[in-house]
């Protein structure tokens, strides 16, 4: 009777497995992604509540005059968020000072929007024309921005992506537009969500995919394909015409190669093979464009962040610069031609990518600046006078970072490839004259796979060249067991680069940071606590969960005569251990405003 029974149980595991497998290769992303969140949640079990911790710097020396407030995107009202970064040129502040560092204590949710999807919720809510806007990977969403009352909704239906991501939407004159996870373009009517045209300019088959969040302007929409994490995958940058779809331009962030699809006219480039010494059985890859980006109306200049090169972690298997990846590239917004490039991390081993637009600020001392804050773990600042680095600031853990990867050992460093400021660019506070930057504390274990084993991975899949049987350690193997898993928010002089005030939370920070002229900071970390500290003194003011990690967008706008906060929450994915609800958009206001006053 024994032996049946053990044969039976056998037969049920059996069963099991092989629905299993076979739920895989039919659908093998939304397989991961549940088990990947699944894991993620058993991870957080018991997850302690939200904390902070504050510290003030001795060295600080004091702010210059305070600058300008910065202006609102060309075209947009002052109490709008139009853009993914506010403006075009991502300071992220808002003048919007209704609610402020005396009546805070009023601050309440007042509406929540369920998505009902549970996804990698990266979405850059858009408030403009009296509606806010926000994406999943599917579909695009118009919401009252008083009531979170649905005006529309629009559904996608194509193959799933290992990462089922969206980071936002762009508007200009009465068009939306946003990306695919199967390497599109999409235009919808602003006020039904009426699809206009699609336009092509990434390969599913390669790893491609379009997730970042467009910027539009002057009659173009620009916005590139990520991938570069990918065997073969390579980003570029596009502008497309926003009333057909049409190519403008196209620029190729790594050096094209014969077979290399060409989409449309090429922007001017001295990209060549020289800084890549690949293996053979390496293609040149890398250089995804997976963020949004930053433009300058007033000279017309694109700043397009790129990413890691591929493999990721072998560095000797693409000896070299391997430009342009991990640089911020400038290209000329109408025509796509070169003008020049800063690169942010010599020659990259630890998946660093150049992660979120740069912010270009007019700093109290007069300085024209360009912030950045890559996965690497600094704040880099450039004077756009003469393009030299004037500093270069640690804003999260940095720990054996020069040490090679092995084949034979495990090697342990900080930030991981996880680590640093992500897809979230630094804000700037002009009353203030800091740079507020939102960084992940956590870190990576990394061992090479062979040179034959790196060469033998399939075209169009992950490419990284970690060893390792576990699927979920593709980018590293990630462990709180170091004592690594928190959130740091450094506010920094934008001058000098010295920083005044710093939190840890004991979450890391993934969504935007936003800095208004009632003297408040708001951010959130992916523990779901989301907080509002005094700007000027890093003091926390008010704090809530408001359910579900926050990876998205933070912003504040102005709607019937009052101001609102809006956030993203709800996200999960199968790198980060969080917890497991469905993709939300929460609007917050002082408690006995009326929505519609």
């Amino acid at each position: 009777m024994r032996h049946w029974i053990i044969v039976a149980l056998v037969a049920i595991i059996a069963a099991a497995v092989g629905a299993g497998a076979a739920l895989y290769f039919a659908y093998p992303a939304q397989v991961e992604l549940a088990v990947g969140a699944t894991r993620g949640a058993l991870l957080s079990l018991n997850a302690p509540p939200g904390t902070l911790t504050r510290e003030e710097n001795a060295a600080y020396k004091g702010a210059a005059t305070p600058a300008p407030a910065a202006g609102t995107a060309p075209g947009a009202a002052a109490e709008d968020w139009s853009s993914y970064n506010k403006t075009l040129t991502s300071e992220r502040f808002s003048d919007l000072s209704q609610i402020n560092t005396k009546n805070l204590g009023k601050l309440k949710v007042l509406c929540t929007y369920d998505t009902g999807r549970f996804t990698s919720f990266e979405t850059g809510l858009i408030m403009v024309e009296g509606a806010l806007i926000g994406t999943t990977e599917f579909d695009m969403f118009s919401l009252d921005p008083a009531t979170c009352a649905q005006n529309w909704r629009t559904h996608e239906d194509y193959p799933g992506y290992i990462l089922p991501t969206n980071r936002g939407a762009a508007y200009l004159d009465g068009i939306l537009f946003r990306g695919t996870e199967d390497g599109r373009v999409l235009a919808y009517d602003f006020k039904t969500g009426k699809r206009i045209w699609e336009t092509t300019i990434a390969d599913q088959k390669k790893g491609e995919a379009v997730p970042a969040a467009p910027i539009a302007w002057n009659g173009l929409v620009f916005v590139g394909n990520a991938g570069g994490d990918f065997k073969g995958g390579k980003g570029r940058m596009y502008a497309l015409d926003a009333k057909t779809g049409n190519i403008v331009w196209e620029f190729f962030l790594v050096p094209k190669s014969e077979g290399d699809t060409v989409r449309g006219p090429q922007g001017a480039s001295p990209l060549n093979n020289a800084t890549w010494k690949n293996v053979p059985g390496a293609p040149i890859s890398g250089g995804g464009a997976w963020t949004s980006a930053t433009l300058d109306p007033a000279t017309g200049l694109l700043y397009v962040p790129v990413g890691n090169p591929a493999p990721d972690f072998d560095i000797g298997a693409r000896e070299g610069e391997n430009l342009f990846t991990d640089s911020v590239v400038v290209l000329d917004a109408k025509t796509g031609a070169y003008k020049s490039h800063f690169k942010i991390v010599p020659r990259d081993w630890h998946d660093w990518d150049v992660s979120n637009p740069p912010a270009l600020i007019r700093t109290a001392g007069g300085k024209k600046l360009m912030a950045v804050s890559p996965k690497d773990g600094f704040l880099y600042g450039f004077d756009l006078a003469d393009n030299k680095l004037l500093y270069k600031t640690p804003v999260t853990t940095i720990d054996n970072v020069d040490e090679p990867f092995s084949t034979d050992k495990d090697v342990h460093y900080c930030p991981g490839a996880g680590g640093g400021e992500e897809w979230n660019s630094p804000a700037y506070d002009p009353r203030t004259n800091l740079i507020f930057t939102g960084d992940v504390d956590w870190c990576t274990t990394v061992k090479l796979q062979t040179r034959q084993e790196m060469v033998a991975s399939p075209l169009g899949q992950p490419w990284t060249a970690e060893k390792s049987l576990n699927p979920f350690n593709e980018f590293g193997a990630f462990s709180r067991s170091d004592g690594h898993w928190a959130g740091w928010l450094h506010a920094v002089d934008a001058d000098t680069g010295v920083w005044k005030w710093r939190l840890k939370t004991n979450y890391p920070i993934l969504g935007g940071v936003t800095p208004t002229a009632g003297g408040l900071a708001f951010f959130g970390d992916v523990g779901g606590n989301f907080y509002a500290v005094d700007a000027t003194t890093g003091e926390k003011l008010w704090g809530q969960n408001i359910g579900g990690a926050i990876a998205g967008g933070v912003i504040t706008y102005m709607v019937n005569g009052v101001q609102k906060v809006a956030v993203a929450h709800g996200y999960i994915s199968p790198a980060f251990p969080v917890q497991i609800r469905s993709a939300k958009v929460s609007i917050l206001g002082l408690e006995g405003d009326a929505a519609s006053r």
